[in-house]
């Protein structure tokens, strides 16, 4: 697949590359597993030559040999002797940058934990000594982000306030998905839209590996997602199982609950069978797979709040690939195509909310936005965005079908909301329904 957006993060790493020409620059780049980190970084330098290092889980002295003749190769000179060291690595490398600009990428930086923890000190010593004088600019790059957020925003760690700049890949925006489908598929219909957006949440590699099969509707999506072998499904095991560490059934199966709708604490311990509270703040705030998601207006300490899976594909995996494990362990893929086809209307309905949220934040529509329903759960509104600058207050039902809107139901729904919230009636008020018809 060609590459597609990512003109901000380009742009952005050319600025701090000419910078680096002037001052050190360490920049540090994090993003989920599959994001696409590595391809951007690479497009972004493609126009000058740079110094790629790729961590493998090896010796040190062994990773050392195979970066020692990457740099004799990149720099056309040979070292003196055999490196035993990283840090003998490095300091060659701010050393050469005394003489001339170089970029430097650094790939899988966390994996020096199983390599050798003390790369991350030695290094801290040898960047304070030699980086004012030195024209480097130095990119690392993890995806494993618990790992890297510990490296460096843990206060104890060596290279915590070294980064000059930081930059997270985050999925593709909504208009880059439509971009990306309509250059594929310039006939495609609004439900394939929806399930590009569904199945990959706009995660690079799998909007990559779909497109390069020509699975440019919904239902060829689907062909390749549950077809025997793919990629697809041991993905959450590989992406999550090392994030998680010897505790990932738990995690697992709190996810699959909240993925099958269970979406309050009370909701999770009941289907879990005990105590998650520790759990779900990990996976919120540690691992940022979760978010506490609560009405829109109410306080955070609200009890009345609902948990949900913050990446789509994630949201998918555990819905229909982990949830019916067993039919992939037996081969009988007709059976997990047809439960995902039987469930899909219903699970795609709420991708479609998230589609909007997500299409409104990219627009810059809204300075809060969010749904909201009461504690009884007798009156709930898909969307509303509210425009403190414009003084408008805009709420929304969300349907594939657009036939099933009810704009009165909504309005009445808004009465409720009122009286929770009496002071916004000021504002100029809208009633809209949303569909695929609208994506």
């Amino acid at each position: 697949m060609r590459f597609f957006n990512r003109k901000a993060e380009i742009e952005r790493l050319r600025d701090i590359r000419e910078r680096s020409k002037s001052n050190a620059c360490f920049t540090v780049i994090t993003g989920r597993r599959r994001i696409g980190k590595t391809e951007l970084v690479k497009q972004a330098y493609n126009d000058s030559p740079f110094l790629y290092l790729y961590v493998i889980r090896a010796t040190e002295s062994d990773l050392c040999d195979g970066f020692q003749r990457r740099i004799e190769e990149f720099t056309g000179r040979t070292m003196p002797g055999r490196a035993q060291s990283f840090s003998s690595l490095f300091r060659y490398i701010l050393e050469l940058a005394h003489e001339r600009p170089i970029t430097v990428i650094i790939d899988e930086f966390q994996d020096f934990l199983k390599v050798a923890p003390s790369v991350f000190s030695e290094m801290q010593r040898d960047w304070d000594e030699l980086s004012g004088t030195s024209k480097i600019n130095l990119v690392v790059m993890g995806s494993i982000n618990t790992l890297m957020n510990k490296i460096f925003r843990d206060r104890k760690e060596p290279l915590y306030g070294r980064e000059t700049d930081h930059i997270t890949v985050r999925p593709f925006e909504v208009s880059a998905l439509k971009e990306i489908l309509s250059f594929y598929n310039p006939k495609y219909k609004p439900d394939d839209l929806l399930g590009l957006w569904t199945f990959t949440g706009g995660v690079a590699k799998y909007v990559t590996l779909l497109m390069n099969r020509g699975a440019v509707t919904r239902e060829k999506m689907i062909d390749v997602i549950v077809e025997e072998d793919s990629f697809f499904q041991n993905e959450g095991w590989a992406v999550l199982i090392e994030e998680f560490g010897r505790d990932y059934g738990t995690y697992f199966s709190i996810l699959s609950a909240i993925a099958c709708g269970k979406t309050s604490r009370a909701e999770i311990m009941n289907e879990i069978g005990g105590e998650v509270s520790g759990y779900l703040t990990r996976l919120e705030d540690q691992y940022e797979l979760l978010s506490k998601n609560q009405p829109l207006f109410e306080p955070t300490a609200n009890k009345n709040c609902r948990y949900k899976i913050m990446d789509n594909f994630f949201r998918f995996w555990f819905r229909f690939i982990y949830k019916y494990q067993y039919l992939i362990q037996v081969r009988m893929f007709d059976e997990l195509k047809n439960l995902v086809l039987r469930d899909y209307e219903v699970f795609s309905g709420i991708a479609l909310e998230r589609y909007f949220h997500a299409k409104f934040i990219e627009e810059h529509s809204y300075t809060h936005l969010n749904g909201w329903w009461d504690r009884r759960g007798e009156n709930e509104i898909d969307l509303v965005g509210d425009n403190e600058f414009k003084e408008t207050l805009d709420f929304f039902e969300i349907k594939r079908d657009p036939r099933r809107i009810d704009l009165d139901v909504l309005r009445s729904k808004a009465s409720a909301f009122f009286i929770k919230n009496p002071g916004l009636k000021s504002r100029k008020l809208s009633f809209s329904g949303l569909s695929l018809d609208d994506m």
